[in-house]
């Protein structure tokens, strides 16, 4: 049985279907979790309306006590000032993360995550509306649910790709500059008509746990590899040169001449992927 303080939060969240599905799922996980650390921690029976710094303070000192990523704390504090928002209790976390006592996020690896859609796997997967959401993915840089969501009759605006349905309800702009980006959408959007690549019928979640199936038919984890691919494939035809990940030469040994340059076309791939922000893209380029 659900306890005060979630019974609420369930209804601040069914009030605000704010994001994507995977974001309004990854935020419930989170609240679930904020309702049970605290519980354990000896706040019981909460009520939501009085939700206070102290609760707060005491369910991020634990988490950084499990020693979590920075890049994960920073998600579970971003899912908390949303509900904050929307009860209208914004002051009752700081600002910085850091006067929370979390670190800056790493970005740099420096390591290839890069995967390529081999067409003999491919060919392994019988429904064709996710074969070409893998394709799209490999095409596009698109997300998970991007790929299937997309109505190609509306995102095909001839030089570019219009993405509306994306991560954060920032719609962006992919160019269309290759042969094989035209003829994959050519030969798409005459079966697929005015729909999206999710069949007829079919819930997003449904054809989600196909899309995770066919993950791991094909060996590709999450298919989250062939946005890296995606980026730096944009990186070399942008620069001329194979991102740090690949071997190429790192941002410090660069010519100044070509700083300007290579940090110009790092934002733009970034704002391809539906990031906006330069620094993430050293996780995709190394740096």
């Amino acid at each position: 049985m659900a306890s005060n303080f979630m019974f609420k939060v369930t209804k601040v969240l069914k009030r605000n279907p704010d994001g994507s599905h995977a974001t309004r799922a990854e935020r419930k996980k989170v609240l679930k979790l904020v309702d049970k650390n605290l519980a354990e921690l000896g706040f019981r029976r909460l009520e939501l309306h009085n939700l206070s710094s102290k609760h707060l303070q005491a369910v991020v000192g634990h988490w950084i006590s499990e020693g979590l990523s920075a890049g994960t704390l920073k998600n579970r504090v971003a899912h908390l000032r949303w509900l904050l928002e929307k009860i209208n209790k914004t002051g009752l976390l700081p600002a910085s993360n850091t006067s929370l006592g979390i670190p800056k996020r790493a970005y740099v690896t420096n390591i290839d995550k890069s995967r390529t859609l081999e067409l003999d796997k491919l060919a392994l997967i019988s429904d064709p509306y996710l074969q070409t959401s893998f394709r799209m993915q490999s095409e596009f840089g698109l997300r998970r649910e991007e790929c299937m969501k997309i109505c190609l009759k509306d995102a095909d605006k001839g030089s570019y790709l219009k993405i509306v349905k994306s991560k954060g309800a920032r719609p962006r702009e992919i160019p269309i500059t290759t042969s094989s980006q035209r003829e994959l959408l050519d030969s798409v959007k005459p079966w697929v008509g005015s729909g999206s690549l999710i069949p007829s019928g079919t819930l997003y979640k449904t054809q989600l746990g196909r899309y995770q199936q066919a993950c791991i038919k094909m060996g590709l984890d999450k298919a989250h590899g062939l946005r890296h691919a995606y980026a730096q494939d944009r990186y070399k035809a942008l620069t001329g040169l194979d991102c740090p990940a690949k071997g190429g030469p790192r941002a410090a040994t660069l010519p100044i001449e070509l700083r300007d340059k290579v940090k110009q076309v790092r934002l733009q791939i970034s704002n391809e992927l539906g990031h906006g922000r330069e620094e993430v893209t050293a996780v995709y380029l190394g740096r």
